[in-house]
Formats: C-alpha cells, structure tokens, sequence
C-alpha cells in the first residue's frame, strides 16, 4: 500500500495528526521532530508510520519526495487491513481532538 503524507519537520513531537485535502488528494498528515537535513526527516516519518500501524520498520520505505514535503511512503502487508487501521486511529485522533 502507498500512503502520501504532507509531512512537517521541525515540529515538538511526533505524531500522525490525520487526514487532510492537499491539491484535491487526501493525505496523512504527519509531523516529526528531525530537521530535514541529511535524511534525518525522512527517516523519522518511516519510523513514525511504522510504530502508528505496529509494522516493523523495515515494512515501511520512503519511495518519493525525499525531498519534499509532500512523500510517498510505502507499507507492507494486507492492504484491507491497514486501510482499516488507518481509518481507526485516524478516527482515533479525531476524537481526541
């Protein structure tokens, strides 16, 4: 499964915030501590995605916008059922807002 994240480095934690329209897609938004310098971001949101879905981290690899903001993140396994988990912890943090 590919997830696009509008990913935002620099941040005070990292957390998957939810989901957002970006250019009429919808996509993960996410945010992480690690500057975006020498592949630090980039690492931290494959690790961040991996521990959101309780993956391991080498089901998770970054396969576009190393450096952009807006990434494509690619997750091994049962497609059906990350996409119902990522509906659930999306309503999750929904409601903890």
């Amino acid at each position: 499964m590919i997830l696009t994240v509008r990913l935002t480095p620099k941040s005070t934690r990292d957390e998957v915030v939810g989901i957002e329209d970006h250019a009429g897609e919808r996509v993960l938004k996410a945010r992480v501590r690690a500057l975006p310098e020498a592949g630090r971001a980039n690492a931290a949101v494959q690790a961040l995605i991996a521990k959101w879905l309780d993956v391991p981290k080498s089901a998770v690899r970054l396969v576009h916008g190393g450096k952009s903001r807006l990434k494509q993140v690619e997750v091994q396994g049962d497609a059906q059922a990350l996409s119902r988990l990522i509906a659930a912890r999306v309503a999750m943090s929904r409601d903890k807002s």
